[in-house]
Order: structure tokens, then sequence, then C-alpha cells
């Protein structure tokens, strides 16, 4: 197993849903075998987790900082001109034949639609679309993340010929390296979701790569939302609180871009 699947696995089960439920069995495991008060505290931790991230309040207080970073940077971007607009991976689900046979949108798709509006807008003459795919042996070209994005920006207006695919990347780091190699010192418009642009001008900074934030896919503040949906435990709210928790250990922890 490699560090990139490794770390995948370690995340999903640190997070709810998963960590409920390896929590509940591990609670049960140190019940059966005479353990009963620490497996009923196992447990207990395990479902507190869970409820805790699901409350909106905790969502919004994990998010703001990650989108108040977002905001100053965005706001001392240049409005142009740029060599290219760069649309980081994680927007659209790429192509599985037969299961899936075209590629499907996903809760961070404004990242592909915001960078549409960026071309249009004139703000570079060409765009990369950053991400590839884990699937393997399928000669499909769409089951590539960058291929996906390159059909829907045409499918919004953006010329095919001003789209270039980087369709090797596996993760945020491998994205900001390869578009380094492909643009070397000139200035990119960086399209990712506000939440995740801290860390991927994080990453952009160690690898010299020349960026001015452009971020997208915001959640709405609590003054800007009905009363139900700020103090009702939701799973919107746990996922976004999920996105966020990840986002700020990745930025405390992680240090593959400095090696």
């Amino acid at each position: 197993m490699d560090t990139f699947t490794l770390l995948k696995y370690l995340t999903q089960f640190a997070m709810p849903p998963a960590s409920m439920a390896v929590g509940l069995l591990l609670g049960g495991i140190l019940a059966l075998v005479g353990l009963r008060r620490l497996g009923v505290l196992v447990a207990a931790l395990a479902i507190a987790q869970t409820l805790v991230m699901a409350f909106p309040p905790v969502a919004d207080a994990l998010l703001a900082p990650l989108q108040a970073e977002a905001r100053a940077a965005a706001a001392e971007a240049p409005a142009c001109c740029y060599d290219a607009i760069v649309v980081l991976g994680g927007g659209v689900t790429p192509a599985a034949p037969p299961y899936l046979p075209d590629p499907d949108l996903a809760d961070a798709a404004d990242r592909v639609w915001h960078g549409a509006r960026l071309y249009h807008r004139s703000v570079a003459r060409r765009i990369i679309v950053s991400g590839g795919s884990l699937l393997s042996g399928n000669s499909d070209p769409a089951t590539t993340e960058a291929e996906a994005m390159r059909r829907f920006l045409v499918d919004l207006g953006v010329p095919s010929e001003a789209i270039v695919s980087e369709g090797k990347s596996q993760n945020t780091l491998e994205n900001i390296r390869n578009v380094r190699q492909m643009v070397g010192d000139a200035r990119v418009a960086l399209v990712t979701s506000a939440a995740h642009m801290p860390r991927a001008l994080k990453l952009a900074r160690q690898a010299n790569l020349n960026v001015g934030a452009f971020p997208t896919d915001w959640r709405l503040p609590a003054a800007a939302r009905p009363t139900w949906e700020n103090w009702v435990p939701s799973i919107a709210a746990l996922a976004w609180s999920s996105i966020c928790l990840r986002e700020h250990i990745a930025l405390l922890l992680d240090r593959r871009g400095e090696i």
C-alpha cells in the first residue's frame, strides 16, 4: 500500500460516520473482553464526535478561518492578466464505464463553472484543468478528472483549443507540481473551493508557483441561512465539518510539500 492510499484510509476512518462505526465496534469488543466501562466510554466518544461535528455552529467555526484567508488572498490577486487559469481537481467525478458512462458533477463543481466565467471575462487565454484518476486499465479519456472538466468547460462555451489537460495528478500536491512544470514562472489564476484555497496556496508557495487566488464554492454564513439550518444537527453540517477538519489537519501536519 502506497502512502497516498494509506493517508486516504486513515483520514476516512478518523472522520464520521466511519469513526463512529469504528468506535462502536471497538467499544463492543472491549465490553466483550470484560472492559465494559472502557468500551462504553469509547462508544460514547464516537457518538459524541459525530453529533458535535453535525452541529452547524461547529461547521461554521471550522470553516470561518479558511474562508477568511481565501477572501484575503482573493482581494490581493490582480483582476488580470494571467498566463492561464488553473482549475484544480475535486469538482467532477470522472466517468467509470459501464457503471458511470458520463462524468458526474460533484458538490465542488463550482470550480469548473468559475473557471469558465474567468475565461469569458478574459482573465487568461487558456485554462489548465488538473486531475487524474484512481481507475486503471480503462482507455476512455473521460475517466480522468481533467478530461471530465474539459468536456464540461466546452459545454460552458470555452473553446476546446483553449483548454489544456493535466491528467496525471492524484492529489493537490501533484496538481500544483505538475502545473508548475507546465507554466514555469508564469503567473496563473488558481481556482479551487474557498475552504481548500489556503492549503492550495501553501503548496503553491512551496512549489514556487506564481498564483493569484480565485476561490469559489463558498458556504453561506449563519446570518444568510434559515434559522433551523443553524441549530439543528444535519448531514450537510457534518460534511462541512469533515471537509474543514481535514484541511486544518493537512495545514498543520502535512509536510510532503516541504520535503
